[in-house]
């Protein structure tokens, strides 16, 4: 491992007396292992899924360079999600892997920490579209790898962590089951923005779009007229 993929060893992070932390090796081996058994228990009989395994080895590789130790023993990661991405898109392209791969595992550990906010308290509506657009077509991997990042052995944490994410995915099922979230786009296309505004293609057009869609995800379905009284108003504030 120590020549081929030299970030996983590193994980041996050296411990220190006044500073505690979980064993972020330990854990990386465990998600990995849970993740393994969650793939086969949602999917039985499929072939196994080597982006998600990939992603749970090393969701966490971003943590030796971002350690930080804090005054009173506490120690912190900051940002480690999008420092591990990086550093597994750089390892996985000298190793050869395809780019879909490579974009799964990388999109995988950036977004492996988006759901512990939840856990905090409920999400509106929006945070959830805005969770499942972000995740795109690798949610069901992303509900996999952030159920087996739970490693904690304090049996009512992992109780309250399992419940919150039994809770965002009945959420988002009952959210596509109203929208058919999984399309989700503005209620206007780039056609019809043009002709409104009596703008030609260009980046104000692109910039209506992105509008519109933010409108969507915050709000939900408008129809159509409101969804062009929005965006005149919008228009018009622009000067």
């Amino acid at each position: 491992m120590a020549q081929f993929l030299p970030e996983v060893p590193a994980l041996r992070l050296e411990v220190d007396e006044h500073h505690h932390h979980k064993d972020v090796y330990e854990h990386s081996l465990t998600v990995l292992r849970q993740a393994i058994e969650l793939e086969q228990q949602r999917h039985p009989g499929q072939a196994p899924d080597l982006p998600l395994r990939l992603a749970a080895l090393l969701h966490d590789i971003g943590k030796p360079s971002t350690r930080k130790l804090e005054p009173g023993g506490a120690v912190t990661f900051h940002h480690h999600d999008i420092r591990g991405s990086r550093l597994a898109r750089k390892r996985l392209r000298e190793l050869r892997f395809d780019s879909a791969t490579i974009d799964t595992v990388t999109k995988l550990i950036e977004l492996h920490l988006r759901f512990f906010g939840y856990a905090e308290g409920a999400w509106t509506d929006a945070a959830v579209r805005r969770y499942v657009r972000d995740a795109g077509d690798e949610l069901e991997r992303l509900h996999i790898l952030t159920r087996a990042d739970v490693t904690t052995r304090n049996k009512r944490k992992a109780r309250m962590l399992a419940s919150a994410y039994d809770d965002i995915e009945q959420r988002i099922d009952e959210l596509a089951a109203q929208e058919e979230m999984n399309a989700i786009r503005p209620e206007l296309d780039g056609n019809q923005i043009q002709e409104i505004l009596d703008i030609p293609p260009g980046r104000e057009v692109g910039e209506a779009y992105r509008f519109l869609l933010d409108l969507r995800l915050d709000e939900g379905m408008l129809g159509p007229d409101e969804a062009e009284r929005r965006l005149r108003a919008w228009w018009a504030a622009r000067g």
